[in-house]
């Protein structure tokens, strides 16, 4: 190496050094927040309150009432303040499924894997025909059909799902995409896609949706759709809006792949196939208000104690199972992140407040809610005064995976704050920062506002592949170690953004919205 590249390289190594000897990392509270983070956990212990013991936490559910309420109750005992329940706004009606059976009877018995879709009704008690098939590529296909499917159990024709993989389910963020998102360059802003009333994709819902009119007006006594997924997982979804006016649809069940495809080619092939189903479903609309949790742990800092550091994650889930992966493992760290805090006696400079969200499912609803009463409206921009004095809000919603970095959100300031923050846990697997954007959570609603709103990278796990909206995201799918050394990564974050001498760097306020696209 010559002498000038030498000097170069010297220089480099000198100024990334001077630039994290800018941004202090308190080291002594670091190793208090890891000896209480990775070996005096609460944090499975919390999961297990929010899933097995509250059940599914569907919007507007009394499962996730009462994951609220205990929450509320367990954020009181470790000594946080203005713990509640914080209406947001109207939701809509709240649902439940009370029972769910539904069988084969011929050619032989054989129980079936199936979900009712949310928001559906029930069979208004036990019920028994034969299967019959709807094949219909157009509407005026359906009249053949008329005045035949009183009370019956309807199949509609469909092409089997995903063909077998070899590809393992689970797995982690390999060094080399890491090196990719650490490299990657500031991303544009997204554009809108205009909806394409001529692609097939919107001519089959458009479809699918006069299907559905049909079966209700013929009064069919069940509906069987085929679910995503395989291996006897069903991704849920939802089969009529949660709104309080919403129209009347059919009771509809999401059938496992394989179940689906078995009596779709007994019927095709001439065969009899006769069915049993007994589904209750409930519907709330005694109180239509969605809520989220908060509470705080308050600053105690003159000048700073107004100023407010957030983290969150949403509570609610779907129905098939409790809601795991997604999102009780988010709220579980945020949660355990708060107890670490208390444990560790720390007496912050800002406020620390964490939200446990509501309705994300349906759009974020919660957090929105939340950032339209306190920070402002996205659409006009037209803040309020809380807007300028939240520093951070830092987000987990990526299932039960380590930590392996964050997304700055295109905030490039906010760099190498956290490179710095990030050092002391490289050998927990976290170091990577990356420029890019990643949507789809409640961050967004954050950013949206112009206040600097961050999801942390996180190894992906089995989330996408088996998990995520499915009956078989449980607690079991949690990964203790790995959520252990989550809560104890925001931990420290959170301690450093609330004892930093100035808020975290923003990026330039985004513009408003168009009038027409303000609706």
């Amino acid at each position: 190496m010559n002498k000038k590249l030498l000097s170069l390289c010297l220089l480099v190594a000198g100024t990334v050094g001077a630039a994290f000897a800018q941004e202090p990392v308190d080291t002594a509270m670091v190793k208090k927040i890891r000896e209480e983070g990775l070996n005096h956990s609460k944090v499975m212990e919390t999961a297990f309150y929010l899933t097995d013991v509250s059940g599914p936490r569907l919007s507007g559910s009394p499962e996730l009432k009462h994951a609220q309420e205990w929450a509320v109750n367990q954020l009181k005992s470790w000594g946080l303040v203005n713990a509640q329940r914080e209406p947001w706004g109207k939701f809509g009606k709240g649902w439940e499924v009370q029972k769910n059976y539904a069988a084969i009877t011929l050619p032989y018995y054989h129980a079936i894997i199936a979900i009712p879709k949310a928001w559906t009704p029930g069979t208004n008690g036990p019920i028994k025909s034969n299967v019959v098939l709807i094949k219909a590529d157009t509407i005026t296909d359906l009249d053949k059909y008329k005045g035949t499917l009183q009370g019956k159990i309807v199949i509609i024709d469909a092409k089997a799902g995903a063909e077998r993989t070899f590809k393992p389910d689970a797995s982690r963020v390999t060094d080399d995409e890491l090196d990719a998102m650490a490299k990657a360059k500031p991303e544009a802003a997204a554009q809108r896609r205009a909806f394409d009333r001529n692609s097939p994709a919107f001519r089959a819902r458009a479809l699918r949706a006069a299907i559905n009119t049909f079966l209700k007006d013929q009064n069919a006594g069940l509906v069987l759709s085929q679910a995503r997924g395989t291996d006897g997982t069903v991704f849920t979804t939802n089969g009529a809006s949660y709104a309080d006016t919403a129209k009347a649809v059919s009771p509809e069940l999401e059938v496992s792949g394989e179940d689906f495809q078995r009596i779709l080619r007994l019927v095709k092939a001439g065969i009899r196939v006769e069915m049993e189903a007994d589904i209750k479903t409930q519907f709330y609309t005694d109180d239509l208000q969605g809520y989220d949790v908060v509470a705080e742990i308050p600053g105690t800092d003159k000048k700073l104690k107004d100023q407010v550091v957030m983290i969150g994650g949403h509570l609610d889930s779907w129905h098939a199972a409790t809601g795991g992966t997604d999102n009780a493992a988010g709220s579980a760290v945020m949660m355990e992140v708060m107890r670490i805090l208390k444990a560790v006696n720390f007496k912050p400079r800002r406020t620390i407040r964490i939200a446990l969200w509501s309705s994300e499912e349906q759009g974020l609803f919660g957090s929105r809610g939340y950032v339209l009463n306190h920070f402002g409206d996205p659409k006009t921009m037209e803040l309020k005064p809380e807007q300028a004095k939240l520093s951070a809000y830092y987000n987990l919603d990526n299932g039960s995976g380590k930590i392996r970095g964050i997304f700055l959100q295109g905030d490039s300031l906010a760099g190498p704050i956290f490179k710095a923050w990030l050092d002391p846990f490289k050998d927990l697997g976290a170091s990577t920062v990356t420029i890019r954007n990643t949507g789809s959570t409640d961050h967004v609603s954050f950013d949206a506002i112009g206040i600097p709103g961050f999801q942390f990278i996180q190894d992906g796990l089995d989330y996408g592949t088996r998990t995520h909206h499915s009956n078989q995201d449980t607690y079991d799918k949690l990964s203790e170690d790995d959520l252990k050394q989550a809560a104890t990564i925001v931990a420290s974050f959170v301690y450093h953004t609330a004892q930093r001498g100035e808020m975290i760097p923003r990026k330039e306020l985004p513009k408003p919205q168009p009038a027409a696209a303000r609706n």
